[in-house]
């Protein structure tokens, strides 16, 4: 491993003068900066992390908390973690991810322990255990989320409010009057997760004002779990037409199981989905949904935290306004 002493030597300079132009602390000339930064190159030379943090008292390092739980959709959660990823990259930072589901004792051991200048949060629920030593901190730190009190955060997420209200307009428009939410799995709802229920506000709210007759009932995902929620559905609101699912796992299940009972989609129901365009153009009828802006999230995200670490960020809620696409599985409601 090339050491700071030979990137000096091949450069014709001192260490402390290598030291000064990867630090910045010191004004080095034009020439000189460019004749270290050449050797730095051509050497392949890479400060050591644990040096540079005990000098620096950074770390360079942006820890990711996404708890990976099994009534989560993964991907959409990894797209947002490999979006966070690159683009702390382009800014000359790590990041560092933590999956488990120790909530704010993790937080209290990440802020506590220097292992990372500023975190970003997933999975944010409404009254979320870990904000308390977030305000405490002063450590800056983004919410991949929206809770129910934002005073002193920085935030991040898809307007879901207004997502759950513009699936509710478009079925009302093709006038459905009777809807069914097959919403994310119990648990999801048992934490007040905050996309999960500002979702279902908005669409009862809207469904409220447009005078539609709304079901909410939550699901595991998978055939089984899928079978009994759509029967039940069914047994309760037999003139249901339709659908707003956001529950990526429960999409292919649904639609087999409405063609296994001879309900042509969009002919009989309408089938909106809240979930990755990816999910909604591989489905068996091409969905008609809202898009998960994931990359953009993260990005960001990241952008925010950049900011704060500069010095010129500021308390903030940035929600992206929701997009629908409508594709084969919404159409008029029958007669």
């Amino acid at each position: 491993m090339v050491t700071l002493a030979e990137v000096a030597q091949h450069a014709g300079v001192s260490a402390s003068t290598v030291s000064y132009v990867l630090s910045g602390k010191r004004s080095i000339s034009l020439g000189t900066r460019e004749r270290v930064e050449r050797s730095i190159q051509e050497l392949g030379y890479h400060p050591n992390a644990g040096a540079r943090a005990l000098a620096s008292s950074k770390s360079n390092v942006i820890a990711l908390m996404m708890p990976l739980r099994t009534d989560m959709y993964v991907p959409v959660m990894m797209e947002i973690a490999i979006a966070v990823a690159t683009t702390a990259r382009t800014h000359g930072y790590d990041v560092l991810l933590l999956t488990g589901e120790e909530g704010a004792p993790a937080v209290r051991r990440v802020t506590g322990s220097g292992l990372a200048d500023a975190m970003i949060l997933m999975d944010v629920e409404l009254d979320d255990a870990r904000l308390p030593l977030l305000r405490a901190s002063d450590r800056p730190a983004v919410l991949i989320g929206l809770p129910a009190e934002t005073a002193g955060l920085t935030c991040v997420d898809l307007d879901f409010t207004a997502t759950g209200a513009l699936c509710a307009e478009h079925l009302a428009g093709l006038g459905h009057r009777d809807i069914a939410v097959i919403g994310e799995a119990p648990a999801v709802y048992e934490r007040h997760t905050g996309f999960a229920e500002r979702t279902l506000d908005g669409l009862r709210n809207r469904a409220r004002e447009l005078k539609l007759r709304l079901l909410h009932r939550p699901s595991d995902g998978g055939y089984d779990a899928m079978a009994a929620t759509l029967a039940r559905i069914f047994d309760e609101r037999p003139g249901t037409t339709g659908f707003v699912v956001q529950n990526e796992s429960a999409v292919e299940p649904l639609l087999g199981l409405l063609r296994q009972q001879g309900r042509a989609v969009p002919e009989d129901v309408s089938v909106v989905a809240i979930c990755p365009d990816q999910v909604a153009l591989q489905a068996s009828v091409r969905l008609t949904s809202v898009s998960i802006p994931a990359q953009e999230m993260g990005r960001q995200a990241v952008e925010q935290i950049i900011a704060k670490l500069e010095g010129h960020g500021s308390d903030a809620v940035e929600l992206l306004a929701p997009e629908l696409t409508v594709r084969a599985s919404t159409g008029p409601a029958p007669h």
